[in-house]
């Protein structure tokens, strides 16, 4: 069965299924334990005149990690439900949790509570949160419908009957097609990125191909936390590049707000795989909209619920086509990006702390 690869990608965990599960919760907003995750409870009712009796679903939705662009997902998400239920006179209750940064334990956790609640469906978002709650859900079969895996193969979240969602996956070549025009000198990229972000993989391995083929030097630079980004970002800014390229890349996306002036200082745009990072400071995307998408995983969430899995795709790609670009970061560095006029919509936007 496929989901074998995920049980020994993640066999480790499996003391974790043991551990007590602690959590914060309240009738609206989030609150956070400094020993366990970060959750979030709601949902819309209707009267008991306006729905059939007993019609009473339970969503669990699970962040990866705190992180603007998965927050917007779960959010959408849990806004879109809302709207489902007043929309067929139900009951639809979620409750929104939240792991910690790269400890995979926690997603177990939260995995297996969400099974042990008998939930209806589990929402996961982004990859590793997908993986772990495909593992969770082995036995009962519980519906997994995820949001924002870029590359779903990859993942091994592929032809498993229980297993749907959305993804995110990245058009690099357009992205650079972006910076090119921008500026038809570049001569020389630097690649920041996370080894440990599964979303990065293809996504660098299509840069890497594209500049290969049109003949631009590039330069790699990984990092695993905040502090290492910020060197990385130091040592590129040193190697003097021309443009710097990062896909959905969430170790990053976190670490933004502590690099994007020193980027724009040096002259050097940084364009990304998401739009949150724009938001923080970086130059430019051409992205997926992860308000739209997480409303279009909720649907899809729905329609397992009511329907089941049956004839439901291995995952659905969301379309993108949206240039987001900061005008602060532009504006700092002197650039005109007019020209990305004719090669999408553009929407400006300037530097929030998220």
């Amino acid at each position: 069965m496929k989901t074998r690869n995920i049980v020994k990608k993640f066999f480790a965990l499996a003391a974790a299924a043991a551990m007590t599960l602690s959590l914060c919760a309240c009738s609206s907003g989030t609150t956070t334990s400094s020993d366990g995750p970060t959750v979030a409870v709601g949902g819309q009712s209707q009267t008991d005149d306006q729905q059939p009796a007993g019609t009473v679903y339970n969503v669990a939705i699970i962040k990866q990690f705190d992180h603007p662009s998965l927050d917007e997902i779960a959010n959408a998400a849990a806004a879109r439900l809302d709207q489902i239920a007043a929309e067929n006179g139900i009951t639809i209750k979620y409750t929104i949790t939240c792991g910690s940064q790269d400890d995979q334990t926690v997603l177990r956790q939260l995995g297996d509570q969400a099974i042990a609640d008998k939930v209806d469906v589990i929402i996961p978002i982004a990859t590793a949160a997908a993986q772990i709650a495909t593992v969770c859900a082995e036995d009962t079969k519980t519906p997994v419908v995820y949001a924002a895996v870029s590359d779903p193969e990859e993942a091994d979240l592929m032809g498993i009957d229980y297993v749907t969602g959305t993804s995110d996956a990245l058009n690099t070549p357009f992205i650079l097609d972006m910076m090119l025009a921008q500026n038809p000198g570049v001569s020389k990229v630097g690649l920041l990125y996370s080894l440990s972000e599964l979303n990065s993989a293809k996504p660098i391995a299509d840069a890497k191909a594209y500049l290969d083929a049109k003949g631009i030097a590039y330069v790699e630079q990984t990092a695993t936390n905040n502090a290492e980004v910020v060197t990385a970002a130091s040592a590129l800014i040193a190697a003097g590049v021309d443009a710097v390229f990062t896909p959905t890349d969430n170790i990053i996306a976190l670490a933004e707000l502590a690099i994007y002036e020193d980027l724009a200082k040096a002259g050097i745009p940084h364009y990304t795989g998401a739009d949150s990072f724009v938001r923080n400071g970086a130059f430019a995307t051409c992205g997926v909209n992860y308000t739209d998408l997480g409303a279009q995983t909720a649907d899809l969430a729905y329609q397992a619920i009511v329907n089941g899995m049956g004839g439901m795709e291995d995952y659905y790609l969301v379309d993108g086509g949206i240039i987001t670009v900061n005008t602060e970061t532009a504006a700092a560095m002197n650039i005109d990006y007019s020209v990305f006029n004719d090669m999408g919509t553009v929407v400006e936007v300037q530097t929030t702390e998220d």
